[in-house]
């Protein structure tokens, strides 16, 4: 049972780090773009993000506390701890940074009281970046998952080779 939860904690938490580091890899080249470009690649491209990207990680963040409570008792226990809470915090930080972003731009979308590009221009920074600040916190806990696992794993044994 134990091994069943590795596996779906890392492979949920692997298939969590895609969003961000989509976000960090366009970083560069998205911050060159004039507003209305910017508004037009952001407003289309991320359609879907939001709602595989809730399913995924949320989905490994219920993973990694139940793969959690199942070492409490192991060598990995701490580095599982804090592995989850990489990722909790990465959620922590979308919500804090990006979310209100994304309420913002919403709302001007919608009353059409601003120019959207202009919004997006306006807002672009704490969107980008808190996008990176949240990638980094998922890449963090999930190392720290990973090194869990491995610490658990037995030394080579000559014998295992072929």
């Amino acid at each position: 049972m134990l091994r069943t939860w590795r596996f779906i904690t890392l492979l949920l938490a692997a298939l969590g780090l895609t969003f961000g580091a989509a976000h960090a890899l366009e970083l560069l080249p998205k911050m060159q773009y004039d507003a209305e470009l910017y508004a037009a690649v952001t407003s289309t491209l991320y359609r879907f993000f939001g709602l595989a990207g809730a399913v995924i990680q949320v989905g490994a963040i219920l993973a990694a506390s139940v793969l959690t409570f199942l070492v409490r008792r192991l060598r990995a226990f701490r580095l599982t701890l804090f592995g989850t809470l990489g990722l909790m915090l990465s959620l922590a930080l979308w919500a804090a940074l990006v979310q209100p972003v994304n309420a913002e731009w919403g709302r001007v979308i919608a009353s059409g009281s601003e120019s959207v590009p202009a919004a997006y221009l306006r807002l672009r920074h704490r969107w980008e970046y808190g996008h990176v600040a949240a990638f980094a916190a998922w890449f963090m806990g999930f190392c720290l998952l990973m090194l869990s696992v491995v610490r658990e794993t037995p030394a080579d044994d000559p014998r295992d080779r072929e």
